[in-house]
Formats: C-alpha cells, structure tokens, sequence
C-alpha cells in the first residue's frame, strides 16, 4: 500500500491554485487546480484536443441516449401487440423486469474486461446486442418472445450504465466531471423519453413490428460509426508515470537519492547503523487523486543541486498512436498476463467490495428508485389513458413522454451547472477546501417536488383529469429523475475518483435490481391500490429517498468517507497489486515497462543503478 497522508479523507480536496504551495509545481486551469494531474504523453487522453474530447463526448452521448431509447422503446408497441395477440399487460411488465436484469448484470459481468481489454469492444458488443434484441422484437409472435428479447435489449444498456461514465471521466478533469455526467443523464433521459415517443409514431403509421426494425437500423448505423470514429480511452497512467516520470519528479527522485547517499555517509561516519536515516518531508494537502509519493517528490527537488542537462531523457514523450491502434478492436493492457481470464475473475470478485461503501448503496437507491417510478407512471400511461375517458392511442400515449422530458432536462442543469456552481461557492467559503457532501444539498428541492408531481399524476390518472395538472406532475416527476441521476453520481465521482467504474457498477446493479422488483409488483399493486393510492405511496417513497436519506448524509457523509478511507485506498491497491509491476527500490525494471516509447533499460528514465 503506498504511503499516502494519513489525515487525508477522499473527497476533501483543495481545489483552488491559490490554496496550493508554488513549489508544488501542480498544473492548473485558471483557479482550479488539475485532478488528475496530466501527463506528458499525447496519448494520455487528458491531453486530447478539444475537438478530439467533444467529438468521443459526443459519440458516447449517442449511444448512451440510442440504447436507452431501444430498451424502452418496447412500451410503444404494448397495445398493438395486446390487440393482436391478446397478450396481458403483466407480461410487458416482466419483460421490463428482465429488462432491468439484463442492465444491471451484465454490467457486473462486463466491468472487468474494461481494465483487460480496453472500453471499445464493449460498445461494439452493446451494439452488436441491441441489434439482436431489437430484431428478436420486431418478430415478436409468443409471450417468451416479448419477455426475452428484452434481456439482450438491456445487456445493450449496460455499456451506457458504467463504460460510459468512465468514459467521460478519463477524457475530462474532476472539476469538469459533474457538467459531463450531467449531459449523460440528459442523454440517458432524452433516450429513455424520447424513444418511446417515436416508437408510437411508428407503430400506429407504419405498425408495430418498426419499433423493433427502428432500432434494429440505428444500432446498425451506430456500430459502423462507433467502429470508425470511437477512440480507445484506455491509459494505463501510473504505469506511465512509472516509466516517463515528469522533470520536476526526476529532479525529486535524484535529489531523495542524493540526500539518501549523504545522510547515510553521514550516518556511517557517526558510527550509526543504515537505514536509521530520518527523512523531513514536509507534504502538501493536494487532491485524493494525486498520490502522497507525487506529494512529496514535488516538495522536495532543489533546482540547484540537480541540473537540467541530467534530465534529458525525462522530457522523453512517447510518440502518438496511429489512427488504427486507436480504433483497435482490443487494446491489451500493458499488464495482460496471457489472456487474462485469471484477471478477469479476480477483478470481478473483486469488484463486488464497492458494496461495503455507503456512498455507492445511497447513489444507487437514488438512482433505481427513479428505474423504479418510471416503469409506474408509463404502465399507468398504457393501462389507463388509452381507456375512457382519454382513448389515448399509441402516439398520444407515447406524447406524454414531452412533460416528463422536459422536467429531465431542467433537473439535468439545476443538478450539474447550479449544483457546481454552489459546490465552488461552498469551497470559498470553507477556505478552499472541497467537500463532496456540498452536492446533495440541491437533491432537497426536488425531495419535495417530485412527489408532488407524483401526487398530481397518481390523483389525476384515477379522476380523469385531462390537461394542465397531470402534465405538470409528469414533468416534476421528469425533473426529479434528471436532479437524482446527475447529483448521486456526481456525488460518488467526488468521493471515490479512483474507484469510478467499480462505483459505477455497483450503482447499476443496487439501480437495476431496485427497478426489477417494483417492475414484478407494478401492475398487481395498482390492480389492489388504483393509480392515486398507488401513486401517493410511491410519493411518499421518493421522498424518502431523496430527502430523509439526503439529510443524514450531508450531516455524517465526510464521517462515511474517513471510516471508508483505509476501505477505499485497500481496494485500489488490492485492485492494481492483482497485476503489479515488478519494481526495485524507487525504480522500475526495464521488462516491466512495457509501453511502446519504453523499450527497454536504455530508454527507461527511471531505471537507476
């Protein structure tokens, strides 16, 4: 385990240049100081252009927003297919079960293979597999058919449920995480709102089975796209910091040897035995993401003692990958011990300890109960709207996504821009320093107005109100799922950065599992309760949810986080140390490293003898 400041706790960070020593020497952006700290490889995907960042932002969105609207695209053809074959609503309900199976486990299942293979061969099985549950739907014929399909229609899912999201952190700094996932849940809402939408404009013009083919034809196209134009993110950036350590380290790393040189000649000279040696480092509190080694190397190197013209291999950058390494199929890491089935097993045993971190179990009842709700408020659009008084057909069913759409899309802002916004302002006021917790309090407000769009709703269904009211209670709902999604999981970026797939995975397993068990009992608990019973009880849940359990966080969360702590940075070494490199003493063997640039103990700059 690296030695790290013991009276640091994740997600308590410094975030501000003026609040960080100068001889710290810490890269910035303006006031904000960088976290990760970038390295000095092209390749390092924090170091991508501009354009480069927006363009894989944006295929990322796509799909995120294309597999949530295939997955939940089925419900648009639920009363044709009832017509037809005289299907009974209880079975699209268990298909959305399986649905929510087929999201959350696979994503546990497809976790490990990120840090073995590399991220863009699970967007092209996520494709590959859309396109089969979509296919498999649009031939719809028994009950199976419409339960099943839609097992692959959410492993499809998966890939946006994790991936994604690491996706997006690996090209982005922590300061700007929270504006990134927030235009994920936009994606995620435009997709899950939006698709059924279409897919009711389908089914009623050209017939059911297109919503099946629509999808079938998008993820067709997208596969093609995500091919050709979806770098891998895949960096490995200790190993790389290992090999090509910056200037200012390499001055550090040659001054501790020098120092180390000095004190034990002096030592010896006193009769005094190695090793007793006393080292003053004097440590800087720096963000969670940097290690205490990087603390203390960049506190200690004297410009004086080790010169420039010593350093020359240090400013070695390795050369950028060509256009075909970086759409390669699979991208081994640099660790890959044969292929890798070991690994895959350890890390996902491994992975099942996030479950241990309150923070990972709040994000993901955050988030599923929203799963949950909305497989609610769309049977009750199918069951009842499409009934007197209303005699809504698919498209008008489908049209009532706009408000609950509309809803998502303010929540997605009010929780990522106006949330930042408060966290930066909080941190001024708290001399600099970051808490994660500072997030959550913007998850009160919509405590409260989302089970009042619950209440509309529910109340409205069950007295045949027709427009304004029920509307507006589709869109409160709308913007508590955009708030809860965007601040939980901002949320568990800023408490754990390093751990943010695992997180993640575990956030979709608790979310999707919470969704499968209210998708089982959704249409036998309405059939007892009627939709305002029903829906007021669900009221009363999301308030729960988002506010009585908001509240003990923000008051005990930072406790959480020091009682985690020794959890936290034992993971992540159990994690790395499952491939360890093998090192010498402050150093690294010349076969461990195994980057292209680094080919062997000539060209390795911290190979020392």
């Amino acid at each position: 385990m690296e030695n790290r400041d013991e009276n640091h706790i994740p997600g308590t960070d410094f975030i501000f240049k003026q609040d960080i020593r100068e001889s710290d020497n810490l890269r910035t952006d303006g006031d904000i100081v960088l976290v990760p700290q970038p390295t000095n490889s092209p390749n390092d995907p924090l170091n991508w252009s501009k354009p480069r960042k927006y363009w894989h932002m944006l295929l990322v969105l796509i799909v995120t927003g294309l597999t949530a609207a295939t997955s939940n695209s089925a419900s648009a053809a639920q009363n044709s297919l009832v017509d037809e074959y005289g299907f009974s609503w209880g079975v699209f309900n268990t298909g959305a079960g399986v649905l929510f199976i087929g999201i959350g486990y696979w994503t546990l299942l497809s976790s490990p293979s990120v840090f073995l293979w590399g991220s863009r061969i699970n967007y092209i099985v996520g494709l590959l597999l859309g396109i089969i549950g979509a296919a498999w739907y649009a031939n719809v014929k028994t009950n199976s058919d419409a339960i099943w399909s839609q097992l692959f229609a959410g492993a499809s899912e998966a890939v946006a449920e994790a991936v994604a999201q690491l996706s997006l952190t690996q090209i982005f700094f922590q300061h700007q995480a929270s504006e990134a996932l927030g235009l994920y849940i936009l994606a995620t809402s435009v997709g899950t709102f939006l698709g059924p939408m279409i897919g009711g404009y389908a089914a009623d013009n050209l017939g059911w089975q297109w919503v099946g083919y629509l999808g079938l034809i998008t993820s067709g196209f997208m596969l093609v796209v995500v091919y050709f134009g979806l770098e891998e993110t895949y960096f490995d950036r200790k190993h790389y910091e290992l090999c090509h350590p910056s200037p200012v380290a390499q001055r550090a790393a040659a001054h501790t040897v020098l120092e180390d040189t000095n004190l034990v000649g002096e030592k010896k000279a006193h009769g005094e035995k190695p090793g007793q040696e006393e080292h003053h480092f004097h440590p800087t509190l720096i963000p969670s993401s940097l290690s205490a080694e990087q603390s203390r190397i960049t506190t200690t190197y004297d410009d004086s003692v080790i010169s420039d013209s010593h350093l020359e291999k240090a400013e070695y950058v390795d050369p950028p990958k060509s256009y075909w390494k970086r759409i390669a199929l699979i991208t081994p890491a640099v660790n890959l011990k044969g292929w890798g089935f070991k690994q895959y097993a350890h890390r996902l045993w491994l992975t099942l300890r996030v479950f241990s971190f309150p923070a990972v179990i709040y994000s993901g009842l955050q988030w599923g109960a929203q799963d949950a709700w909305l497989t609610f408020y769309i049977t009750a659009e199918d069951d009842y709207w499409a009934d007197a008084p209303w005699h809504y057909s698919d498209a008008g069913v489908a049209i009532m996504n706009i408000p609950t759409l509309i809803g998502a899309v303010i929540g997605c802002f009010y929780g990522s821009y106006c949330a930042d916004w408060f966290v930066l302002w909080m941190a001024h006021r708290n001399k600099g320093v970051r808490e994660a917790e500072s997030r959550l309090y913007f998850l009160l407000l919509p405590g409260l107005i989302a089970p009042a769009g619950m209440f509309l709703f529910g109340i409205g269904t069950e007295h045949g109100w027709s427009w304004p009211l029920p509307y507006v209670g589709l869109g409160f709902i709308g913007f508590g799922w955009g708030c809860a999604g965007d601040i939980s999981m901002s949320y568990l970026v800023d408490c754990y950065p390093e751990m943010v797939l695992e997180g993640m995975v575990g956030v979709s397993v608790i979310n999707n599992t919470l969704g499968m068990i209210f998708s089982f009992v959704c249409d036998t608990w309405m059939d007892a309760s009627g939709p305002q019973n029903t829906f007021i009880a669900i009221g009363v849940l999301e308030f729960f949810f988002m506010v009585i359990m908001s509240i003990p966080m923000i008051i005990w969360g930072k406790s959480c986080r020091k009682w985690t702590r020794g959890m936290y940075y034992s993971f992540i070494d159990a994690r790395d140390n499952l491939d360890k490199y093998p090192q010498t003493r402050g150093d690294v063997s010349a076969e461990s490293c195994s980057v292209s640039s680094c080919t062997g103990e000539s060209d390795c700059p911290t190979t020392a003898k």
